[in-house]
């Protein structure tokens, strides 16, 4: 078959036609990964309008298909509501009653949506849905003002750190789009956003039924000067700009793919970091810099908050998942004992001397409420004593950890300031929590729990063996000292719960054998003091929890 001058001309226009495609696409693409992405949560009371005002923005920002649209229009008019209230019991209700997340995006941003409940139940659903948001967008109902779950949503906002709150005073089509009544509204919110110290209030008139002021500016509206909804959202600064702490990176896996390469695994939760840059690892404060910065796509000059990357350390560190490289001003705290805003989540009310465990960051540790400081009674704004706490109960509690963690406050850094507890019964989480006071390990916290335990091998010092003896005596522990040969008796004995200390005839190395799991090897410490053994048992023979098998910083 012969192909004519014609022909190949047109399949030369063809491939060239296809090509510019592709560009264009890559181009869409990349323009596209490089907007800001804007985490923002609705809540309000019980038929604010929160799920009509996400379907109107989706729908007038151009974001909803049309098979979609089709499916929620009845007698030509379409219910908004129904394009964000997914489950069928929220359609049958009228109510949101799960957290429905929905991603769009504008020219100017990528936005994730959560809309939440408002029903006092489902308080919980809220507060997850809020953990993670830039902005609260909280609902007044124009004709109905500040209701008490106005001022519990608003509360909640407040205590996850949410620095921008826009309040959409809906509904304003219902008022005759009254000044009197925004202006009156506004003042109110603006007084409880000073009570509740929000860094910033920004109120808005609207009507999402109607679209007035939500993606475009409304003529109905004359006396307000403002942006609308999409502007603002399109405008304001995003929370991690905010974060106070430094350089924070909780190691998620050690990768060992040979033995010419050691990388730390994890994503950056705040600040940024480079090739060159001087860190710290915690908990055993050694320094070091950093060589290169690794990622599925090749080495990077600069990291920042939220990437997720490999750091390799020009010095061979011995970190482990759980640990943290920091930079080595500005430090997070090193604690066992802090006083915590927790949401209560679990139908079993929390009581003082619970244990628990506790997930932060990337190390999941024993945890104990020592005390029930106050129940925050949310819509009176006030801090009551309490005994308990119960589903849906907001409040102030002391905890106490088995292991120290390496925090923040809250307000510093969200990720470092945030946890979890979990109920070692079900797994399931019992609650959400974010650290308000630290209190700073001493050199005793350093000690050992009692449920520490090792082979610790360390040949002719005695005198260091007497001194960790009586350190671990004093912590709790239990300790065997002897001078016979490791074996599988005394591994067995470690594995029952106790630190065995081996002396010997000569001076070699000092090694450590964690026993928590299958691999049993003795470890080479590199150092002699009886604070740095202490914190090394600590951190390799304490229970460990939730750990994978290839995360024990040996990068196998």
């Amino acid at each position: 078959m012969t192909i004519t001058a014609d022909e190949d001309e047109s399949v030369a226009g063809i491939e060239v036609a296809v090509d510019e495609v592709e560009v264009r696409i890559e181009q869409t693409l990349e323009a596209e990964r490089a907007k800001d992405l804007l985490r923002f949560s609705t809540a309000g009371s019980v038929d604010d309008g929160k799920s009509t005002l996400i379907g109107r923005l989706l729908y007038d920002s151009q974001n909803v298909y049309d098979d979609h649209v089709r499916a929620v229009t009845h007698n030509a008019a379409i219910d908004f509501a129904q394009l964000t209230d997914g489950l069928r019991a929220e359609r049958e209700q009228g109510i949101t009653i799960d957290v429905a997340y929905r991603y769009f995006s504008t020219p100017k941003r990528k936005f994730i949506i959560a809309d939440t409940p408002g029903h006092e139940q489902y308080t919980r659903n809220m507060a997850t849905g809020a953990s993670t948001a830039d902005v609260a967008i909280v609902l007044v109902d124009a004709r109905k003002g500040i209701l008490d779950q106005t001022r519990r949503h608003t509360c909640i906002a407040s205590l996850l750190g949410i620095p921008t709150v826009i309040a959409a005073i809906n509904k304003m089509d219902l008022v005759d789009f009254s000044q009197e009544v925004f202006d009156r509204h506004a003042e109110g919110l603006q007084a409880l956003a000073k009570l509740l110290e929000i860094p910033q209030l920004i109120p808005v008139p609207v009507s999402a039924l109607e679209g007035d002021n939500i993606v475009h500016r409304s003529a109905r509206i004359p006396w307000y000067k403002g942006p609308s909804l999409l502007e603002l959202l399109e405008t304001v600064p995003l929370a991690i700009e905010r974060s106070q702490a430094g350089l924070r990176f909780p190691v998620q896996r050690v990768l060992r793919p040979h033995q010419d390469f050691r990388g730390f695994a994890g994503q950056i939760t705040a600040g940024t970091v480079r090739p060159g840059d001087e860190v710290v690892a915690l908990p055993s404060g050694r320094h070091t810099r950093v060589r290169s910065i690794s990622t599925w796509d090749g080495d990077l000059d600069v990291a920042r908050v939220p990437q997720s990357v490999v750091l390799t350390l020009e010095d061979e560190t011995d970190i482990s998942r759980g640990e943290m490289i920091a930079s080595v001003t500005n430090l997070p705290h090193k604690t066992r004992h802090f006083e915590a805003t927790v949401v209560w989540m679990h139908s079993t009310p929390l009581r003082h001397g619970s244990t628990y465990l506790l997930k932060h960051t990337t190390q999941t540790v024993r945890a104990r409420v020592v005390e029930i400081r106050s129940r925050i009674r949310v819509e009176q704004l006030s801090h009551h004593p309490a005994d308990q706490l119960s589903l849906n109960d907001i409040g102030q509690v002391i905890i106490e950890t088995s292991r120290p963690l390496l925090a923040d406050l809250y307000r510093d850094s969200r990720a470092t300031g945030s946890l979890i507890l979990i109920d070692p019964a079900d797994n399931s989480t019992a609650a959400a929590g974010m650290i308000r006071s630290i209190a700073d390990a001493t050199e005793s916290d350093s000690a050992l729990s009692p449920v520490s335990r090792g082979v610790l091998v360390l040949g002719n010092r005695a005198e260091l063996a007497s001194q960790l003896e009586q350190s671990l005596l004093q912590s709790g522990a239990l300790v065997l000292r002897t001078r016979a040969a490791v074996s599988p008796a005394l591994i067995a004995i470690a594995r029952l719960g106790s630190v065995v200390l081996v002396e010997g005839d000569t001076n070699g190395p000092i090694t450590l054998s964690a026993v928590h799991g299958s691999d049993t090897s003795p470890r080479q410490l590199e150092f002699d003091q009886p604070h740095e053994i202490l914190n090394e048992i600590q951190r390799l023979g304490a229970i460990p929890i939730g750990d994978d098998a290839n995360d024990d910083g040996l990068g196998i």
